[in-house]
């Protein structure tokens, strides 16, 4: 999280407690690390295997279950916001059965945007073991004074433009100072860099060049030190700063500066087969990388994933490969929950790309199953979710307005793109029911996007607030 967050969670989650309270929802504050959540009271007696309690509880007994006219009512007067453009695809389901309740065109495919991530990170988990961490390497040169920095693809190794937080991530500081001991103090002349793990283009099919200027990615590199940012990001609002055009070759010049030798020539090169480790450290497990994707949008952590999703099928480390590899994992993985195979088709993992094309009907499916039969196997993307007003890219949502009312009872990934907003998430709604919905406005009018996602904070909120049977 940002600064400053030990001396003012305190207030942020008893005014979140508070707002709970009002919607008549129970609430738990849930200590995840060095996170706190206002969550929902988990259900009793987590299996043995279950390492974090469930973060909503099963559904309320003998509720009635929520309709079309119930749902259609609770939200008419939200969809009648002109910042939304006049067509908003919606899909809300029963989580409790997966019953569709109320879905407009649900079945068409729509431009998702960062909405996308869930279908990556259900991916991710579905694919990669559980214990998979991304690792980066200092190995010895072919010539002496030369090292290797080898990398695994991780995008959340840190140096001076990371802020702390949570998860604790890998320091190219430490993986410097490793190095250093290792060699006893020989003396460091030249630096390769090592990122032929990813290949192929560097931006996604259908990005737009100035996505890397205006901080929102980088280009995809297996190896980068602060997502190649060449600056701190700002400690309110999105956490944007301008990307390195070469993250790699960035990285090596910054280890060459911790190793003591600035002058050292950089470049880029393979590490020697068998080349004597001289370091190394790690990312965090999967569970807290997908975590940490979907509570602050991360792209460059959607990317990485991707990569290593066709690296585990077996194809290039590519965007088509990583496309290819997900389509494949997705397809199996639709099925098993009750949309078509072709429901989701993504041209990258992040949903940056304009390409990208989503049923949401499909993704609403994906969180009812992640919110009741496989929340196990996906409990990473429920609690990764990012919560109403607390935290993520929605903690300066759901501050005032009408979605205030549904602070920190939604769970919910957001999406934008100019001409797009979106929700998909998890709400228990007044009579207690568990709902999924998914609301993309894809003909946002220009200039009204933040209007537009204050009005699908009511429509979520409207859910919240509603009986709905």
């Amino acid at each position: 999280m940002r600064g400053g967050w030990t001396a003012r969670r305190t207030a942020v989650v008893a005014s979140a407690a508070a707002l709970v309270l009002v919607a008549a929802t129970a609430a738990a504050v849930v200590l995840r690390a060095d996170v706190v959540k206002v969550l929902p009271l988990p259900s009793p007696a987590p299996s043995p295997e279950q390492t974090r309690p469930p973060l909503l509880p099963t559904a309320a007994p003998g509720g009635a279950a929520p309709t079309a006219a119930g749902i259609a009512r609770a939200l008419a007067v939200g969809l009648r916001d002109a910042s939304l453009g006049g067509h908003v695809a919606i899909s809300v389901l029963d989580a409790a059965t997966g019953t569709p309740v109320l879905e407009t065109s649900a079945r068409e495919v729509v431009l998702p945007a960062s909405t996308a991530k869930i279908a990556t990170a259900v991916a991710a988990l579905t694919e990669l073991p559980r214990d998979l961490r991304l690792t980066t390497r200092v190995v010895a040169g072919a010539a002496p004074g030369e090292v290797v920095l080898v990398g695994g693809g991780d995008p959340t190794l840190s140096g001076p433009f990371t802020r702390p937080g949570y998860p604790r991530t890998a320091r190219l500081a430490d993986l410097a100072a490793a190095a250093r001991t290792t060699l006893g103090g020989k003396p460091v002349r030249r630096v390769l860099v090592d990122d032929t793990l990813f290949s192929g283009p560097l931006l996604g099919p259908g990005w737009r060049p100035q996505y890397v200027t205006s901080g929102d990615v980088a280009p995809v590199m297996a190896l980068m030190v602060d997502a190649g940012r060449t600056r701190l990001p700002p400690l309110v609002g999105p956490s944007r700063a301008p990307r390195q055009g070469d993250p790699a070759l960035a990285a090596g010049h910054a280890l060459a500066r911790l190793l003591g030798a600035p002058a050292a020539v950089v470049l880029r090169g393979r590490a020697p087969a068998g080349a004597a480790e001289l370091g190394a450290v790690s990312s965090p497990p999967l569970p807290q990388l997908v975590e940490a994707m979907l509570t602050h949008s991360d792209n460059d952590l959607a990317e990485a994933l991707a990569r290593q999703i066709a690296i585990a099928k077996g194809q290039p480390a590519t965007f088509a490969g990583s496309v290819a590899a997900l389509r494949s994992v997705l397809a199996g993985v639709l099925v098993h929950v009750g949309a078509t195979p072709g429901a989701v088709l993504l041209s990258d993992g992040s949903g940056l790309s304009r390409l990208d094309r989503v049923q949401p009907g499909a993704l609403t499916r994906l969180l009812a199953s992640v919110a009741g039969a496989d929340r196990d196997r996906l409990f990473p993307v429920l609690s990764g979710l990012p919560v109403a007003g607390f935290d993520g890219t929605l903690e300066r949502r759901y501050r005032k307005g009408p979605g205030r009312p549904a602070a920190g009872v939604v769970r919910a990934k957001t999406g934008t793109l100019n001409g797009v907003s979106a929700l998909a998430g998890l709400v228990r709604a007044r009579d207690g029911r568990l709902l999924a919905f998914d609301f993309t406005a894809d003909s946002v009018p220009l200039g009204s996007t933040l209007a537009s996602q204050t009005a699908l904070d009511r429509l979520a909120a409207a859910l919240a607030g509603c009986g709905c049977s």
